[in-house]
């Protein structure tokens, strides 16, 4: 009960709550990326800094938020942090977003 209150808490910010959107679909939402494919490694979190117009640290503890209550990984490539999201997760919760897959 502990993980899915987690994962609720996680989802309601709207901020957090569209991030998680756009990683379940990201190719309608991002550009492709010269490193990293955008489903199989995916979204630069500069990327979502980008889109979201927040500043880097702002993203990035939404980021931890999202990682903490384990909807999304990160993956380091070069210098930057790619986050994918973690379907199971969601599915285990009994979250579902209206999103494909």
């Amino acid at each position: 009960m502990t993980a899915q209150a987690n994962v609720f808490a996680a989802l309601s910010s709207p901020v957090r709550l569209q991030i998680m959107l756009w990683l379940l679909d990201p190719r309608p939402h991002f550009a492709p990326q010269v490193d990293g494919d955008l489903v199989e490694d995916g979204v630069c979190v500069g990327r979502i800094v980008n889109k979201l117009d927040l500043s880097q640290p702002t993203v990035s503890a939404h980021m931890k938020k999202l990682s903490a209550a384990g909807l999304v990984r990160g993956k380091k490539i070069n210098n930057w942090i790619f986050y994918k999201p973690r379907r199971e997760v969601l599915k285990a919760a009994g979250v579902v977003l209206g999103v494909p897959k």
